[in-house]
């Protein structure tokens, strides 16, 4: 039996006092078994002191106290008892010590470590934790753990009202004729409503029955039998139903079922009805293991009522790690038709796609060097039959060898990069190539440094061999080819640094200027055929990087000399960057002479072409600018504009203005280039709502390619979105997408949901509530 101290507050002056009858506390064997064997003697105890009492120690403080200690206890008046974390108050309070158990009556509040409950009448045995609240409102809240690495914890407090409330021990609660809801407010805008609701606090979950949710006064739904969660973790259950619409699915809604199988698997069933094109079954699921995981996902359609064909969709993606150091991967990906994403999918990531990746792959780290090898092969869609796409080559396999080390005598640092890769395809018209290509790159590096200045001296032999199977339109070339080229390179720098004041701030300003200078023979190579090679954009990285193509198809001759200056601002005293700004040249001293393919434009030598210049940063702070310009100095006309400016004075305050251009060029059959403006912002209307939206517009087409515009209400315990989403994967092919999302804050979310397809439209947007009520798969 705890002990127990008794305490008779004092009434005001000029009111009189009953005197409180307090006899030592009975030993009865009961008393004896739970009575800690070194409790001290009772004492009376300050009120203000009540939260030191000794751990088991029962605290009783009122008005007036009647009764004798270790039988019952009558306390009346700001009636007050404590025993470790639970503090119940009232008007009346009656102990009845042998039991342990307490009757609570007039203005009743429980508190127990985050929890409070209240009503007019309780009964509650204090050690087990077990009782009942008749009438009660309570707010019961848990620290939510941090949804991602490096997250912080935050409170999710439950609350609501019942009949009758039951505590059948620690963190269980039961409730009769109940309500639920994360809203604070007396009067909560959404809830759920059930006759039967168990509260679980070690599982986390809560278990409704005979239940609806109710959304400003309205049912949405009924549910008979649902379990959700209390802190936002998995569990299984029905989950809300997603629904939108689209010019390609028409009405579309699915009602997904997660099942959290394990700790470390779950699986969700999807199935998704379209009012164009019919029912669709889909699953989805996880796996993690101490040496992998993966994730596997099916679609499945019997029937289009629109093409009339049974539509299919397989994804699998897995990593294991096999050994200590040796590693696996596996990406597997296939629909049943060309057209499938951009028939049933609403989003422009997904409904562009063209090539789906299916490989597998095994890499080996033993330290200074890495093995690995790759089978590789893609299924290319076309959803225009008149347009049909080329599928990248297959690698069947390749296997790569690569070393490096840094640590040899003299400060000679040494790279080895080796591949060897059988390059075929699957084209039944055998009008391609096929190969096999075996390439060794050594190459030795001298870096020396200072404490200003760095000089690296680099020298490489590139070799590479073909076992060429030529096409039937290439019989008369060769079927063998090797080639040789030595690459030498020095890059070189130096740092500047001197403290400034600029607009009346104190600054660290850099200036790091560079040069480059590199050195590749010509060689002639028109008869290798392009299996993995195009050309790079001309950026910053490029003007440093040893060859202007990527592969090893072609490796470009180079007599060149890169010259490049950058400077910083950086604040003294934060070390934010609020300015950078970066101009380089390359300078030609021969003429070029390996192209990509013929009639390809090549640099003359003489003065340098590509003058690059680049600015950006946070000037000042709700501004910041991002820009890029390629300038030809032969042809003297701009090559790429990059150029975007962001106002963003506060959360979810955001007005982006973005220009890109690049000139139309020819490449294979197609002429590519573009040039576009894109607004895009998100801005609080007032009352609780936000407009959100994004238009991008070709001024070489003179059309608009994508355009988003929605709104967004923030209830504090709920927000609703609404958002309309057209874009057009060419002039002829027009997707339009409404979304609907209803989201009840750490409950659920209702609808189809926006929010990834804003994030990844409008930079700097900020979601108007923070709620962990997204528990299904692939929410975007």
């Amino acid at each position: 039996m705890p002990q127990v101290t008794v305490e008779e507050r004092s009434l005001p002056a000029a009111v009189p006092q009953t005197q409180a009858v307090a006899p030592e506390q009975a030993e009865t064997p009961r008393a004896r078994q739970a009575q800690p064997a070194d409790a001290p003697a009772a004492a009376t105890v300050p009120l203000g002191a009540v939260a030191k009492l000794p751990a088991g120690t029962t605290a009783v403080s009122a008005l007036r106290i009647l009764g004798a200690r270790g039988i019952e206890l009558v306390a009346e008046g700001e009636a007050e008892l404590q025993r470790d974390d639970v503090l119940l108050t009232a008007d009346r309070v009656t102990y009845r010590e042998p039991t342990d158990e307490v009757l609570a009556e007039g203005n009743v509040v429980m508190l127990r470590g985050q929890d409070r409950i209240e009503g007019p009448r309780a009964t509650l045995v204090v050690g087990d934790q077990v009782g009942s609240f008749e009438s009660p409102r309570y707010v019961l809240s848990r620290e939510q753990g941090p949804r991602e690495a490096g997250g912080e914890a935050r409170p999710v407090a439950g609350s609501g009202a019942a009949d009758l409330l039951r505590l059948e021990g620690e963190n269980q609660y039961r409730l009769e004729n109940a309500t639920w809801t994360t809203c604070r407010a007396n009067d909560p805008d959404w809830y759920i409503k059930a006759r039967d609701l168990q509260l679980d606090y070690d599982r986390e979950v809560g278990t409704a029955r005979g239940g609806s949710v109710v959304f400003m006064d309205v049912p949405l739904f009924w549910m008979p039998w649902a379990e959700f969660p209390l802190n936002g973790q998995r569990q299984s259950g029905l989950l809300p139903p997603t629904f939108g619409s689209s010019n390609k699915t028409g009405v579309d809604f699915t009602q997904p079922y997660y099942f959290n199988l394990a700790p470390n698997y779950d699986a969700t069933l999807a199935p998704r009805i379209m009012s164009r094109r019919g029912l669709q079954l889909g699953g989805e699921f996880r796996y993690l293991g101490e040496d992998y995981q993966g994730t596997s996902r099916v679609e499945w359609m019997p029937k289009d009522n629109v093409t009339g064909e049974e539509r299919r969709l397989g994804a699998l993606q897995h990593q294991h790690r096999i050994a200590p150091n040796l590693y696996g991967t596996v990406d597997l990906n296939a629909v049943s038709d060309d057209s499938y994403f951009e028939d049933l999918s609403s989003r422009i990531g997904v409904a562009s796609r063209v090539n789906l990746l299916r490989e597998g792959r095994l890499i080996y780290t033993g330290g200074w060097w890495t093995a690995s090898a790759l089978a590789q092969s893609y299924q290319t869609l076309s959803p225009d039959p008149e347009s049909r796409n080329r599928s990248p080559y297959r690698r069947l396999p390749q296997l790569r060898l690569d070393a490096a080390r840094a640590d040899l005598p003299g400060g000679v640092s040494a790279v080895l990069n080796t591949e060897y890769v059988h390059f075929a395809h699957e084209d039944a018209r055998r009008d391609r190539d096929e190969a096999r290509r075996f390439t060794a790159y050594p190459q030795v590096s001298l870096p020396m440094t200072g404490a200003a200045w760095f000089v690296t001296p680099k020298a490489g032999l590139h070799y590479t061999s073909y076992d060429i199977d030529r096409s039937p339109a290439d019989a008369g070339m060769k079927t063998s080819v090797t080639r040789s080229l030595p690459i030498v390179s020095v890059d070189s720098g130096l740092f500047f640094e001197r403290d400034t004041n600029l607009f009346g701030g104190d600054y660290l300003q850099t200036l790091e200027p560079r040069l480059y200078y590199l050195r590749v023979p010509s060689r002639k190579q028109d008869e290798i055929p392009l299996f993995d090679t195009s050309r790079f954009d001309v950026g910053f990285a490029q003007l440093f990087s040893e060859n202007r193509f990527s592969g090893s198809d072609r490796i470009g001759d180079a007599n060149d000399l890169t010259a490049a200056v950058s400077t910083r601002l950086i604040e003294s005293d934060t070390g934010i960057e609020r300015l950078r700004a970066v101009v380089g040249q390359r300078y030609y001293f021969s003429d070029q002479k390996v192209s990509l393919n013929s009639g390809d434009t090549l640099r003359p030598s003489g003065q340098g072409a590509e003058l690059l210049a680049g600015i950006g940063g946070r000037v000042t702070r709700t501004v910041s600018v991002d820009s890029y310009v390629q300038y030809n100095t032969d042809s003297g006309r701009s090559e790429r504009i990059n150029a975007s400016v962001r106002y963003q004075p506060d959360f979810a305050k955001v007005l982006n203005l973005s220009y890109r251009y690049a000139p139309s060029l020819r490449i294979a059959d197609s002429i590519v280039g573009l040039e576009d403006v894109d607004v895009s912002g998100q801005w609080p209307l007032g009352r609780g709502w936000y407009g959100v939206g994004r238009v991008t517009h070709s001024l070489k087409d003179n059309r608009v390619t994508e355009a988003i515009g929605g709104l967004e209400y923030n209830g504090g315990c709920w927000a609703f979105r609404i958002a309309m989403h057209r874009f057009a994967i060419d002039e002829s092919d027009v997707t339009k997408a409404v979304f609907l999302q209803l989201e009840l804050n750490d409950l659920a979310s209702i609808g189809s949901n926006p929010v990834s397809l804003i994030k990844r439209s409008v930079p700097g947007y900020g979601k108007i509530n923070d709620s962990s009520a997204d528990r299904v798969f692939g929410v975007d």
